[in-house]
């Protein structure tokens, strides 16, 4: 039977062959390491930041959301004085601010504020719905249901309130009125009853103190 030789190993190379080749090995995998940028300490330590790649220094800029504001316009509806005389007041409404949206805000009455002022409406707004159209400056107002709630003299107030308002828009200088779609005949400053279209003219005495 043959010795193996104790200077060779099983697969015929030389022992010193086998160690030569690790350490070769060894100083190959260190200086691919320290190419590669990895650190090879023992235990992890802060990396100064003149070291650190440059793109890893750059924060990704914040996220930011624009928040457009709510554009509105001042606009004027005119409600009833303590001196019985319609009286204007402003409110502010979203653009556009159309003839119908300006009479919804009519309806919805005076503030709390001007409540405990004095002022008041004559129009109920409860349930009532409104609606205008424009033509060759004639405003055509059609409530679906009757929104003056007032008897007597009070009835004059509450029409000269809807053309007041309607008239104070761009454009407007009379209305007709309308309830359900069909036309109606309406009680002017003289106390009579006639089918328009009316105008500030015809509400001389409701009209504002002072103008």
């Amino acid at each position: 039977m043959r010795r193996s030789d104790p200077g060779r190993h099983r697969d015929g190379r030389p022992a010193w062959s086998r160690a030569v080749a690790a350490a070769v090995a060894m100083v190959t995998v260190g200086a691919l390491t320290a190419a590669c940028g990895i650190p090879t300490d023992a235990s992890p330590h802060p990396i100064p930041s003149n070291q650190v790649p440059f793109g890893l220094l750059k924060t990704p800029p914040p996220t930011t959301t624009t928040t457009v504001p709510a554009v509105s316009v001042p606009t004027t509806v005119y409600l009833v004085a303590p001196d019985q005389h319609v009286t204007p007041v402003r409110r502010d409404l979203a653009v556009p601010a159309t003839l119908t949206q300006v009479l919804d805000a009519l309806l919805e009455g005076p503030t709390a504020a001007e409540s405990a002022s004095g002022i008041q409406s004559f129009l109920s707004g409860q349930g009532v719905r409104v609606s205008a159209t424009l033509s060759g400056g004639v405003a055509t107002v059609n409530f679906d249901t009757n929104p003056v709630q007032v008897v007597g003299p009070d009835q004059v107030l509450a029409v000269a309130q809807v053309v007041f308002t309607a008239t104070a828009q761009p454009g407007v200088t009379g209305v007709v009125f309308r309830i359900g779609g069909a036309p109606i005949q309406v009680p002017n400053g003289l106390g009579g009853l006639v089918n328009g279209p009316v105008g500030r003219a015809d509400y001389g005495p409701e009209a504002p103190t002072g103008g």
